[in-house]
């Protein structure tokens, strides 16, 4: 029997990755995305919902003329926000449960959920961070973190009910293709806008989205049942993001970097300001944390299991920036 892939988010930044890449090896897609969204996916077949609305979204998994739907669940809000709107919850975790009871309702043969690694605990500095099965809104920090946690739990629970699902964990997510202007995306636009005139100490694991879509998709195939795969790449501190930024661009190198004391002070008026630019803030207090607590993740099982693979993060700022060249954003 044929398959048909169900892409939730289809129009996101993940989302339009994984579209376009199972397009691209002849695969039929069906891509859900919210009503009014201005950049549709190509050749797919579009379908219009909220997945916080489970009734817009049953049209989804309908009408399969005999194909066997394999479902992608990209859909959810990434924030850093020090306040975070309600509308994150109702997306990443009852937009989740819509998804999962779905699946179970219409017997889909495959569920890969995109979760994060905010979802697993974190550990003390110095221990590598691997796969668990352990999911617990208390035993993370941040609201956006307990987001991912709890419908991480309950998409684990839908396993042991018997659903097919593979669940991965991406670290940092970034490169080309970024209409919603992410977080290293605006630190890309800004860098080289001259707006950003000083860096931050801490770092994070970033991955480019194109080495996460194909980690998804190979989860469609070799992810194994109620099993979990981080999809990372390595640890890079911000000053080496910004140091590689000057040697792609040739703007001038930023050398100042800003004390954490005032980093904690400032961090709300930079949201405020942020907020009035209507891009996402750069840093916020939570930001700030993250970036300054332990962020060593290990691939090895998706690398083991699944043939995932990362490319060199020189490459990904390349393409972020000759992409935004070409959509006119710097």
């Amino acid at each position: 029997m044929e398959n048909i892939y169900l892409v939730t988010g289809a129009a996101g930044h993940l989302g339009s990755v994984v579209t376009a890449q199972l397009i691209q090896s002849g695969k039929a897609v069906r891509a859900l995305v919210l009503p009014k969204e201005e950049h549709l996916p190509e050749n797919a077949e579009i379908f219009y919902g909220d997945v916080s609305d489970v009734n817009s979204i049953k049209p989804f998994f309908e009408n399969l003329k005999g194909r066997d739907p394999i479902v992608i669940h990209c859909a959810g809000i990434v924030s850093i926000a020090t306040n975070v709107n309600p509308e994150v919850y109702n997306v990443n975790v009852t937009g989740t449960k819509n998804i999962v009871d779905l699946c179970i309702l219409y017997d889909v043969s495959k569920l890969i959920y995109v979760s994060s690694v905010h979802a697993i605990p974190e550990q003390p500095e110095g221990v590598v961070i691997t796969e668990t099965t352990d999911f617990d809104p208390e035993k993370v920090v941040g609201a956006y973190a307990k987001t991912k946690a709890e419908a991480t739990a309950y998409v684990m629970e839908a396993a042991k009910r018997g659903l097919n699902v593979s669940i991965v964990h991406p670290s940092g997510i970034t490169g080309p293709y970024d209409y919603g202007k992410g977080h290293l995306t605006t630190l890309v636009i800004d860098y080289y806008n001259h707006r950003l005139t000083s860096g931050v100490n801490g770092g994070y694991d970033f991955v480019d989205v194109r080495d996460v879509a194909k980690g998804i998709i190979a989860a469609c195939d070799k992810g194994r049942k109620g099993e979990g795969y981080i999809l990372s790449n390595k640890y890079f501190t911000m000053q080496q993001i910004l140091f590689m930024l000057h040697e792609i661009t040739g703007k001038k190198e930023i050398r100042n970097i800003l004390p954490l004391w005032f980093l904690k002070g400032t961090a709300r008026l930079a949201e405020l300001y942020y907020k009035i630019l209507r891009q996402p803030p750069l840093f916020t207090s939570y930001s700030i944390y993250t970036l300054n607590t332990n962020a060593h993740f290990s691939h090895e099982k998706a690398t083991k299991e699944l043939g995932y693979e990362t490319r060199d993060m020189k490459e990904t700022l390349t393409d972020t920036v000759n992409w935004l060249k070409k959509i006119g954003k710097i």
